[in-house]
């Protein structure tokens, strides 16, 4: 295979990252947005509000990625002028409601491949990332908004995970350990194996008490420790995982002790 085809093969495959890491950046900060304010009657106030959750999302995460403003300009207007479209035949009388939202969802991508190829230069290479101090400490967390993207409506509709759920949270462990070549060290391996025979306990007991509800918060409630732990050790599982899914069991424990027991 020739230099130049290696190189072209390059580039596309930075330029489908950068619009992979994009729509994940415009869809949690659409449900970050749409957990902090709901989901308004209104399908302009609605459009407005996931527009600018999209918008607020992506732009740091550009920022940190290295674009300079003008980029983020132009994704911004593609997260809105796809609404604005819609909005104007909605307030005309000729477009239901109920299609806004959805339809400016389905035209915003097309929006945004068109800004990407406009620049494809820019956004086929990789970028180093140089913002503000401020933007990086947000990009970097970014294991936890994705977290709080997926269950933050645990706040508004607490449900408990059955008993079982918790022998995944042990195993994820195990499977890291064994791909990423951790267990190397003996002892980590027995620590690992020690906390799934501590979770299958658990999960066994919570099956068969009356208070199983409390067993499963703390069973969740010491998996956060234990990711935490991890994460500042950065060992057996990627950081981003630990940090994840930290914030994950940490929600989850949370909710069950706060709102279901």
């Amino acid at each position: 295979m020739s230099t130049s085809v290696i190189g072209t093969e390059a580039r596309w495959r930075h330029f489908f990252r950068h619009a992979a890491e994009m729509v994940v950046a415009m869809l949690v900060g659409m449900a970050l947005a749409d957990q902090l304010v709901g989901t308004p009657q209104r399908p302009d106030v609605a459009a407005f509000v996931a527009a600018t959750g999209m918008t607020v999302a992506m732009t740091v995460w550009m920022l940190h990625r290295g674009h300079g403003w003008a980029r983020v300009v132009e994704m911004a207007a593609a997260m809105y002028l796809p609404y604005l479209v819609l909005l104007v035949p909605h307030w005309l009388g000729f477009l239901p409601g109920e299609h806004v939202v959805m339809g400016g969802h389905v035209l915003m991508l097309p929006a945004m491949a068109f800004a990407m190829l406009a620049h494809r230069e820019e956004y086929s290479r990789h970028h180093s990332g140089t913002a503000h101090p401020l933007v990086r400490v947000l990009a970097h967390r970014a294991p936890t908004w994705i977290a709080l993207a997926m269950v933050g409506d645990n706040w508004q509709s607490p449900s408990a995970p059955e008993p079982w759920t918790l022998l995944l949270l042990p195993s994820a462990y195990l499977f890291f350990g064994v791909v990423r070549g951790q267990f190397a060290d003996r002892r980590m391996l027995a620590v690992q194996v020690a906390g799934f025979a501590l979770y299958l306990a658990l999960a066994v007991l919570a099956a068969n008490v009356e208070w199983s509800l409390w067993v499963v918060a703390a069973g969740w409630g010491l998996h956060a420790v234990w990711d935490f732990a991890h994460h500042r050790a950065d060992r057996v599982a990627p950081r981003w995982w630990s940090e994840w899914c930290g914030v994950v069991d940490l929600v989850i424990a949370a909710t069950i002790v706060l709102f279901l027991v």
